[in-house]
């Protein structure tokens, strides 16, 4: 059995639907305020259909603090959905249709009542079938139903067929059920408050394992989690994970909890626990078969936590060079896989004639870190002889060509401001032929000698 429930005076604000969901958890939404649920094994909790049906206008006149509609409705109830749809609409109070019964109910509705959408009938086909029902005098339910079905068939085609199985009632379909909108936050009150942190990781596994549930039920993922937690002392304490990579692995979002919360714990007992998760699309990886595999995102992410607790943010992620002309001027930033925009874009560039890399022969040169502090010889003004040492490397002899010196400078608002000359200089070192190409600089605010390093 099914029940239809049509609101002609509905209010803006309110969902029928939502409504309709406290007799049957199969409910579907027609067109103009109208919904039909399946109320199939209702009996036990509402007694019969007519009893049903009475208490849902009853309900629905109710006012809104009790769920109700503030307002009278039409309540049909039949064996078959379209019936139950048409005598909703078009009659008013309550009506019972009796299986076999339905064109007793709906016979003299005019055949432009057809609501031709429940069967799959485009408006404009629907039209030109009316209109030419109207021209053979047909004008009503009865009379369409009552027409041949291999003549309707033969002039009218499929459509006309469908339609005619509307108007008699004999359709038979399932309901397109509503799907509720998926939730993706989740939270929990506590009873009593919770001040160590391995029993607050219950909450966090229940909470987690809720979200992941509605996540893969939608096939989808999330590249960030936010946890909201309210303390005993009246405050809150949020904290929020952006993940590289989209997942939806309880264990891992788990792991990657517990390790912020030992990083940065709350200052006082939890009360209350919300988590709430920001839903994308899966990201598919696919490795060539002569490609070496890559480390799984989530023990990266796992492994970074981990560095990220022992060292500090600051500390753990990809170098990014600086807008600026100071020396080895970086920071680091979190690490973010590129998406499929960024890595068309590159690929795009990669092959344009105009950011083509340069195939002019080309000296390398290798950084000595940190830079040897040297004793330079200065002829007038210009470099003469180099002696540098440390550990590792050592640099000295005779200076024979210098180019420079070429003066840079900046920060000067900072404290560890830069200023300083450099050259590029063939040194010769004792007893040999051949030159080596170094670069050297001299700090003018120490007056001291560096070698930065070496050309290839």
């Amino acid at each position: 059995m099914f029940a239809c429930i049509h609101a002609p005076d509905l209010a803006a604000d309110l969902s029928l639907a939502e409504f309709a969901y406290g007799f049957s958890p199969i409910v579907e939404e027609a067109a103009g305020r109208t919904v039909v649920i399946d109320v199939e094994g209702c009996e036990l909790l509402f007694g019969s259909a007519y009893e049903l049906a009475n208490d849902v206008a009853r309900r629905a006149k109710e006012p809104r603090a009790n769920g109700g509609l503030e307002g009278t409705v039409n309540v049909a109830i039949a064996a078959n959905p379209d019936a139950a749809v048409h005598a909703a609409t078009r009659l008013k109070g309550i009506t019972f249709v009796s299986p076999g019964e339905e064109l007793t109910c709906l016979g003299e509705f005019p055949i432009e009542a057809l609501e031709f959408s429940l069967v799959n009938v485009e408006k404009k086909l629907a039209d030109e079938i009316f209109e030419t029902l109207r021209l053979w005098g047909v004008l009503t339910f009865q009379h369409f139903a009552s027409l041949p079905v291999h003549g309707v068939s033969e002039r009218l085609g499929q459509e006309g067929v469908r339609l005619q199985q509307l108007a008699a009632g004999k359709t038979e379909r399932h309901l397109k059920v509503k799907q509720p909108a998926p939730v993706f936050s989740h939270s929990i009150e506590l009873d009593h408050a919770v001040y160590e942190l391995e029993p607050l990781s219950f909450i966090f596994a229940r909470l987690l394992n809720q979200i992941c549930a509605t996540l893969n039920a939608y096939a989808l993922a999330t590249n960030e989690l936010t946890v909201q937690m309210r303390l005993e002392d009246q405050t809150s304490h949020d904290r929020t994970l952006s993940l590289p990579h989209p997942m939806r692995d309880h264990k891992v979002f788990l792991k990657l909890l517990v390790l912020e919360m030992e990083k940065q714990p709350p200052q006082a007992a939890v009360k209350a626990v919300s988590i709430t998760c920001d839903p994308v699309k899966p990201r598919v990886i696919q490795s060539g078969l002569f490609v070496p595999l890559a480390p799984a995102p989530d023990k990266l992410e796992l492994t970074l936590a981990r560095l990220t607790k022992l060292v500090g943010d600051q500390n753990v992620g990809s170098p990014v060079l600086l807008d600026t002309h100071r020396p080895d001027a970086f920071s680091v930033k979190r690490f973010v896989l590129d998406d499929k925009t960024a890595l068309r874009k590159r690929r795009k560039n990669s092959g344009n004639p105009q950011m083509a890399i340069d195939n002019r022969p080309c000296l390398g040169f290798r950084m000595f870190r940190p830079p040897l502090r040297a004793v330079v010889q200065v002829d007038r003004g210009l470099p003469a002889q180099i002696s540098a040492w440390d550990k590792q490397r050592s640099v000295y002899g005779k200076v024979v060509e210098v180019a420079g010196p070429w003066r840079t400078t900046g920060d000067w608002w900072r404290n560890d401001r830069w200023s300083r000359d450099e050259w590029d200089v063939a040194v010769v070192p004792n007893k040999r032929d051949e030159q080596v190409l170094y670069r050297i600089y001299r700090e003018l605010n120490s007056d001291t000698w560096f070698v930065e390093g070496a050309y290839d």
